[in-house]
């Protein structure tokens, strides 16, 4: 198994396609805090399939969280991220080893209804302005293990219970990087031992996630200068379509 063959019938268009949106989603994740992995299934499931994709996201998000960690190391909450990774580990390798399981349909309908479901869960959230204390991220982390471990796109529900928690600006996004970075190493140790880290899947993930490593620190210099509302709302009408167009494909396997 070399790396290169990962890249077998994907065309140098299809690869700078990867590459520019990797760009742009580790640059939106610096600002918000996520993206990175609610954009890149839009254009990694036409190229690779479904069921490739949160393993390559898992990987190439070593990249970008540890970019981001190291870019805003001072502001971060070691004892928050400590309580979640605490409580979130054993979900997160059951949600994993259950996404292992999924056909390629299956995983299609799982990544494009978390996707949906993640933009009015995030205005639900922020809108209520839940308060909560160690006890409740504790408890909220565990139901989070399992989205992260078998899902794309789950990272606004880490950043919710971070606020909850009293967190703000740099801080959320510190923490959550190194949260995200304990999680990874747990999903992609069960899809190693699941079989599903394959040469593509390592291919791709390299590719985005050196690509992506200069996003964090662009992000912190555009961080104060660009308005917050503009790139979130066109986050939210991509994120919303890609996952109708996962779904339809999907649906469209099962029927036929």
């Amino acid at each position: 198994m070399t790396i290169v063959s990962g890249f077998a019938d994907i065309s140098i268009f299809q690869l700078l396609l990867v590459a520019l949106m990797a760009l742009f989603a580790s640059i939106i994740g610096g600002l918000a805090g996520y993206g990175t992995g609610a954009l890149m299934p839009l254009v990694l499931v036409p190229l690779v399939g479904a069921e490739p994709v949160v393993p390559i996201i898992a990987i190439s998000a070593l990249f970008t969280n540890s970019s981001r960690a190291i870019a805003y190391l001072r502001y971060a909450d070691r004892r928050r991220a400590l309580i979640v990774l605490a409580c979130a580990a054993l979900t997160t390798a059951l949600g994993a080893y259950g996404y292992t399981r999924l056909t390629n349909a299956g995983a299609a309908l799982v990544i494009g209804t978390m996707l949906i479901l993640s933009v009015p869960l995030r205005r639900v959230l922020r809108s209520r302005q839940v308060k909560i204390g160690d006890t409740g991220l504790a408890a909220g982390s565990v139901g989070y293990g399992v989205l992260v471990g078998g899902t794309s796109g789950s990272g606004v529900i880490l950043l919710s219970l971070l606020m909850a928690a009293g967190l703000e600006g740099a801080a959320v996004i510190a923490t959550d990087a190194m949260v995200s970075l304990g999680t990874g190493l747990i999903k992609i140790s069960v899809f190693g031992l699941a079989g599903a880290v394959t040469a593509q899947v390592l291919a791709f993930a390299l590719l985005i996630g050196g690509i992506a490593i200069p996003g964090a620190f662009l992000a912190k210099a555009f961080v104060e200068r660009m308005p917050v509302h503009i790139h979130t709302a066109i986050l939210d009408v991509a994120v919303i379509t890609g996952g109708l167009v996962m779904i339809s494909a999907a649906a469209r396997q099962l029927i036929g």
